[in-house]
């Protein structure tokens, strides 16, 4: 199973996928005319208004769901991963492609209100539905759904689980096994809630966990203030390959500071759409630019508050191989790659402390991104069945989750990963060709929001003047 899963990896994440992903999000950049830079101002204002409805969450709601999901174990086993391949120059990738990417997250989150529907009394979106209804191709749609479903509810809630019971263990010496449970129990407690006791859980736990997170970041920071400017400069020189020690690993760093850049900040991916499509708006676009703005927020700040405290005080190992050895720098002998990083950088400034913080970073982190796995799976299981949604398949789905999720918390850390990059290969593949093909509502939806705000108003969405067809809802529900 290890080498299926190895060799599907090989394909899904070969280097030509690399660079196609950076393509698309570069031309989305150049057709958007760079919305991430022009309306960062926006992007913050939109966060903090409009109000839930019984159908829909807030704007804010939806952004806390969706970062639920993408500030996970990404942000700090994921980035010592791709430091550990491909030297500090793959921070710099990661940088690269969540502010590339910022703006296919906003494509695909405008789709996902374009084309977005209300069934069981609750607003459903995501790719599934906007590839349906936007491009026509139902078995296109089917099958995204089932690898969302296989991938949310199987594949990934592991690799979230792993970490947490490794780091628990590490800090503590719980036990996996103990572990696992608690984490089923609260998770458990949290998804029988429905959607909206995801979305009040959400906007809760994830402002808290991640400002407390780049507190600490900050002040391993400050206390190692004077290597500010030679951990820029190894940064810079290490990602176009022309550092000493760092040279030969060029496409390693592109590799995996890009790899682990879209699995942590999950642009293009298609998770994203499923909760932006929750969201109470006038008009898409509104989600869809708070929703690039949760990617600054999960790499530029959170997953940089790792890297930060891994390089500034030099935490860290490097390899020249896939597997562990020859290094090209060791120093920390014996550790294994993943959140021993983070322990040690900050138990280097604050002894005692590491271990401890991270495991309840990464439970926090971890368990937030479970909650999102199972909401975007509940979502694709409403899609299948049509709106006819029985709570015997909705139970099911949530046995599931909690199964795999402790099952994850108990197998190897390698194979759990392999596993959750898998699932996120298959979604990246089929979302990005969707909204590729696509582009047109999103970009038109964009322009219009635009138009509207230059007039002085509040903008509301009308499809049928943009010429946009099959946004049932925004046509027939909306303005009732």
């Amino acid at each position: 199973m290890e080498a299926f899963v190895t060799w599907l990896n090989s394909i899904l994440w070969s280097t030509p996928v690399i660079y196609i992903l950076l393509g698309v999000g570069l031309v989305f950049s150049i057709m958007t005319r760079l919305l991430q830079v022009r309306h960062i101002k926006e992007m913050v204002r939109l966060m903090f208004q409009g109000k839930s409805s019984d159908a829909g969450v807030s704007s804010f709601q939806a952004l806390a769901i969706a970062l639920s999901g993408r500030v996970g174990t990404g942000n700090i086993a994921g980035v010592a991963s791709a430091i550990f391949y491909g030297g500090p120059g793959a921070v710099f990738w990661m940088w690269a492609i969540a502010f590339i990417g910022a703006s296919s997250a906003f494509i695909e989150s405008t789709l996902a209100q374009i084309y977005k529907t209300k069934q069981d009394g609750q607003y459903r979106g995501g790719p599934a539905y906007y590839i349906e209804k936007g491009i026509g191709i139902k078995w296109f749609a089917m099958l995204f759904a089932f690898a969302a479903l296989i991938a949310m509810a199987v594949l990934m809630p592991g690799v979230q689980s792993n970490s947490i019971a490794a780091g628990i263990n590490n800090a503590f010496g719980i036990s996996p096994v103990m572990t696992g449970i608690v984490v089923v129990l609260l998770l458990a407690f949290i998804i029988f809630g429905g959607v909206k006791r995801i979305a009040h859980a959400a906007q809760v736990i994830v402002p808290f966990m991640a400002l407390g997170y780049i507190l600490i970041s900050l002040i391993i920071v400050l206390m190692n203030i004077t290597e500010l400017p030679s951990v820029i400069a190894l940064i810079f020189r290490s990602a176009f390959g022309v550092d000493q020690v760092f040279g030969g690993l060029l496409g390693m760093a592109i590799s995996w500071g890009v790899k682990r850049g879209i699995y942590s900040n999950e642009a293009g991916q298609g998770t994203g759409p499923h909760p932006a499509a929750a969201a109470e708006v006038s008009h898409p676009a509104k989600q869809g630019l708070v929703q690039a703005f949760s990617v600054y927020i999960d790499t530029l700040f959170v997953c940089s508050a790792t890297a930060f405290m891994i390089l500034f005080t030099g935490m860290y190992n490097t390899t020249t191989g896939p597997d562990e050895g020859p290094y090209v720098v060791e120093n920390l002998a014996g550790v294994e790659v993943g959140p021993g990083f983070t322990q040690a950088a900050i138990d280097s400034v604050l002894p005692g402390f590491g271990a401890g913080f991270v495991a309840v970073a990464l439970f926090f982190f971890a368990f937030t991104t479970i909650m999102a796995y199972y909401y975007i799976a509940e979502t694709n299981i409403s899609y299948l069945m049509r709106g006819k949604t029985s709570p015997l398949a909705i139970n099911a789905l949530r046995l599931v989750l909690l199964i795999t999720t402790f099952y994850g918390a108990t197998n190897e850390s390698a194979l759990a990963w392999a596993f959750g990059d898998a699932g996120l290969g298959i979604m990246v593949w089929l979302n990005v060709i969707a909204i590729v093909m696509l582009a047109k509502p999103a970009l038109l939806a964009l322009k219009d929001y635009e138009t509207q705000k230059k007039q002085g108003k509040d903008p509301v969405f009308d499809p049928k003047a943009l010429g946009i067809k099959n946004a049932d809802f925004w046509e027939n529900e909306y303005k009732k």
